[in-house]
């Protein structure tokens, strides 16, 4: 017996547990199957899951069980990243309030840490996963740090640096002091901050200038003890009889040169620049042209050092606003202003970047990656929607050498060795490296302890770029039988974000090694954002939580609530009215459920012709909505796909259909009928599957007795079969029809109960002789009868018919009068400005030609009832 109420909690767990039993989601190598493989964006091992989880793990959800239900060999691999930066702040974070310093600690000791940290908590998001539905082959679980993928990513290292694409050099980098680490230039966030911008002046050495000074704005002033040079524009009158000659730097009195060069702006700030080339990227580049020497004042973790000479030791902001009252108290302060400007953050620590040179690992990527600029361009990968195609071509057009190297203890340690001479070696291992330098240096004395391992450890993207490949094993086992058969995977689903981070790298990887691409379709979701359009975060406290919302609401009530409004590409606008709608749609069809299932059958019956007529027209629609959901999902309109699911379910299966078909109240229902609405309900069921695994299997093992250890997510899902057009539209005008006369009840204030009698002037006499008896049934009409010319009572049209509802004394003639006689004005007004509109000859030739269409559609409905009103206020009177 199917319960009173739906309730999620009882029946999500059960399901749940019976797939892992049977082992539905698990795969393996079929070649009598098509493979669909989706490889999981790993989640952070720190990461819980939140509301863009969510969305992109239900896209991906969806398009496995359905892969699943079509008989392929559907694998959806799951799996964690180690997260470096994120992780190894979370680990310090812990340390510190254990009252224990990273710094206090050896490498292993921190190491066995962060394994702490990651067994604790590296698998809670992969748990509420299981809550959401997703049917990952949780056997296949990877993580970037396991032995194997740590193997991969080292010898994809040694083998990028053998072909001469890895390299070591100095470079200005983005520094992160919280994390004391690069970041790469996505990982910068710009914020707009407000700053001081700090004018400050420094005096003229000898000459006509003794005395006089050079005014400089500044929103860095704890910098200027690195500055090397004034530079001004060679153009600029104010300043050519400055250029060759010095100044002091306020505070230390050090001497520095006046240069010129084009690059500074005469109009903006005072057309003087400070020029400090180890603190900012553009004056690296002058130092760079005009041989300046290179003064690095900040230590890793953004502290004044030596070089700085005064307030050494001091945080670079408490350094800037003792500064300012140093440089005021000196007289070399000449004003502050207030200031607005982009200022870089950390995306993991919100830390300021620090621009700094630095010696660092580098990946040329100019040839490396220029096969995966082609291919997405000519659309051998197609990314969804097609307007990420600029952005990505940008991205790769101008592409930089990749930054590898990071300044951590968690992660994949970079495989470089170093000889006390400062020889690099690239090995696997010390004791390899120690062979290598004796085989190739002749140093047959050399012991493992005259090697250094490099510290650093590879960027995090380092890793998961091979994500595809390595889940598999394809790096280490080339050949192996899952990388034959699953690579290159079908689709990705992701966020825009990382389209450069991870896919465009993935992209790369792919095509070094294995010669093809990772995926064939990328789909870019959209950014859940409040109903104030701002992006959900922790720190706004505008994100629910998503596993009180599957609580609440059930799993199948968020996942379709998150999709009713969430089209590729596109920011969805979250609201919680979408789960509550999500949540009563999965009312609607259990409802339904029990309303077919409290049937009482009676073999005896003959099937009633209208029920003979209303299972066609089902059918029909059943197959037109197939078709288009297929047509969704060839284009990754998932969205669509699931309203049009809804729309089958809610209007045209429950309000429709289910009406239809009713027996009387206490009456049975014919025994074919009956069978043909389960067959339905199957087959809606296992269309609705893949967007409501959990009430679609409740429901689906309720039709019918089923064999033991079968489930909904491996039966067929529906195919489209042939459709009645002759049939659907005769039900158009049916439920028109039916509309109308409801209408007219509800207008009247007359009890849905009441019968009336129905007139009908029409040239098709058969459509309606046909849909009588449904006709009778849905508009409770007592007879129908058929005129040639007027008939009495109130009129209404759909299409070119007229139907007639006698009321007799069920209404007020004079109110009635009173009524048709506005509605009529209405009508002629509204008439009066279409024809205005279609007289306008610049509006026709101009408008596209469905739009003057439909106006002239407007124009002829409008004559038609400013007719039937005209006749029906004739009738009255």
């Amino acid at each position: 017996m199917i319960s009173k109420t739906y309730a999620p909690q009882e029946i999500e767990d059960k399901w749940y547990s019976y797939w892992i039993e049977n082992r539905f989601f698990n795969s393996k190598p079929n070649p009598d199957k098509e493979p669909y493989t989706i490889v999981i964006p790993p989640p952070n091992v720190t990461g819980v899951l939140h509301m863009g989880h969510m969305l992109n793990n239900t896209i991906q959800d969806i398009l496995i069980r359905k892969a699943r239900m079509e008989g392929k060999e559907a694998c959806w691999v799951p799996g964690t990243d180690h997260a470096s930066i994120a992780t190894e702040a979370k680990v310090v974070a812990m340390l510190k309030e254990r009252g224990i310093s990273k710094h206090d600690l050896t490498r292993d000791e921190f190491l066995e840490y962060c394994w702490e940290w990651t067994h604790k908590y590296g698998g809670i998001i992969l748990q509420q996963l299981r809550k959401l539905g997703a049917s990952c082959d949780w056997e296949r679980t990877r993580f970037t740090m396991e032995p194997d993928l740590y193997d991969s990513v080292i010898d994809v290292f040694i083998d990028l640096h053998k072909k001469g694409d890895i390299y070591r050099g100095h470079r200005m980098v983005n520094w992160d002091p919280q994390a004391r680490t690069t970041v790469s230039d996505e990982e910068v966030i710009m914020k707009e901050v407000n700053q001081k911008l700090v004018y400050l002046k420094y005096e003229m050495i000898g000459g006509e200038g003794e005395g006089q000074g050079v005014v400089v704005a500044t929103t860095r002033p704890e910098t200027i003890m690195a500055d090397v040079a004034i530079c001004v524009n060679p153009t600029d009158e104010r300043y050519q009889h400055l250029i060759g000659k010095e100044v002091l730097i306020p505070l230390i009195n050090r001497a520095i040169p006046v240069i010129a060069d084009e690059y500074v702006e005469i109009e903006f700030g005072t057309g003087c620049l400070k020029v400090t080339p180890a603190h900012d990227t553009n004056d690296y580049e002058l130092g760079k042209k005009h041989n300046l020497p290179i003064i690095d004042l900040l230590n890793e973790d953004g502290t004044l050092n030596e070089k700085a000479q005064i307030l050494i030791g001091e945080d670079r902001f408490v350094a800037r606003k003792k500064i300012i009252k140093l440089l005021e108290e000196s007289g070399s302060l000449v004003k502050i202003e207030e200031y607005k400007s982009n200022v870089g953050h950390s995306e993991r620590t919100d830390s300021v970047i620090e621009p700094r040179i630095s010696e660092q690992w580098f990946l040329k990527m100019e040839k490396i990656s220029k096969p995966a600029l082609d291919n997405v361009m000519d659309d051998t990968i197609q990314l969804i929607p097609p307007k990420f195609k600029n952005t990505y071509r940008h991205w790769m057009e101008n592409v930089r050498d990749w930054n590898i190297s990071r300044q951590l203890w968690w992660g994949h340690r970079i495989p470089a060795y170093y000889l006390k001479d400062g020889t690099i070696i690239v090995a696997k291992s010390k004791r390899e490296a120690l062979r290598k330098a004796q085989l190739e240096y002749q140093l047959f004395a050399l012991t493992e302890e005259d090697i250094t391992q490099d510290p650093d450890v590879l960027d995090t993207w380092f890793s998961s770029w091979l994500w595809p490949i390595s889940v598999f094993n394809g790096i280490k086992e080339p050949d192996n039988d899952d990388i034959n058969y699953y690579y290159p995977t079908n689709d990705l689903v992701t966020a825009p974000e990382i389209l450069f981070f991870w896919v465009a790298r993935m992209i790369i990887a792919g095509y070094e090694y294995k010669g093809t691409y990772p995926f064939k379709n990328v789909y870019l979701t959209g950014i859940v954002r409040d109903k104030q359009g701002r992006k959900m975060s922790k720190s706004l406290g505008n994100s629910p939580d998503p596993i009180d919302l599957i609580n609440t609401h059930g799993a199948d009530g968020v996942r379709t609530g998150m999709l009713f409004s969430s089209q590729a590409g596109n920011d969805l606008p979250y609201d919680d009215k979408l789960v509550e709608q999500g949540r009563n749609f999965c009312n609607k069809i259990w409802n339904a459920f029990r309303l077919v299932k409290g049937w009482e059958i009676d073999t005896n019956l003959l099937v009633p012709q209208g029920s003979v007529l209303a299972v066609k027209w089902f059918e029909s629609k059943l197959n037109v909505t197939l078709s288009e959901v297929q047509d969704h999902f060839t284009k990754f309109r998932i969205s669509d796909a699931l309203n049009a699911v809804y729309k089958l379910i809610w209007d045209d299966f429950c309000a429709q259909y289910l009406e239809m078909i009713k027996p009387a109240y206490e009456k049975p229902i014919d025994p074919i009928t009956f069978e043909a609405t389960l067959e339905f309900f199957d087959q809606l069921m296992r269309l609705a599957h893949p967007f409501m695994p959990f009430i679609s299997e409740e429901i689906w093992q309720n039709i019918r007795g089923r064999k033991a250890n079968d489930s909904i997510c491996i039966a067929e899902f529906p195919q489209a079969g042939q459709s009645d057009l002759s049939l659907l539209n005769d039900f158009d005008i049916l439920f028109e029809l039916v509309s109308g006369i409801r209408n007219i009840r509800n207008a009247k204030n007359l009890s849905p109960k009441t019968t009336l009698p129905l007139a009908i002037r029409t040239d098709s006499k058969a459509r309606y002789e046909s849909l009588a008896e449904l006709i009778t049934k849905l508009a409770y009409i007592e007879d129908i009868s058929f005129v040639e010319g007027e008939s009495e009572g109130t009129s209404f049209r759909v299409k070119s018919d007229e139907f007639f509802v006698n009321l007799a004394d069920e209404i007020d003639v004079e109110t009635e009068r009173e009524n048709l006689q506005k509605e009529l004005v209405y009508t002629q007004g509204f008439l009066e400005s279409v024809t205005k509109k279609l007289s306008n000859e610049r509006f026709v030739a101009n408008a596209k030609g469905d739009i003057v269409e439909k106006e002239r559609q407007k124009l002829a409905d409008a004559e038609a009832k400013i007719m039937t009103l005209q006749e029906a206020l004739v009738r009255l009177g």
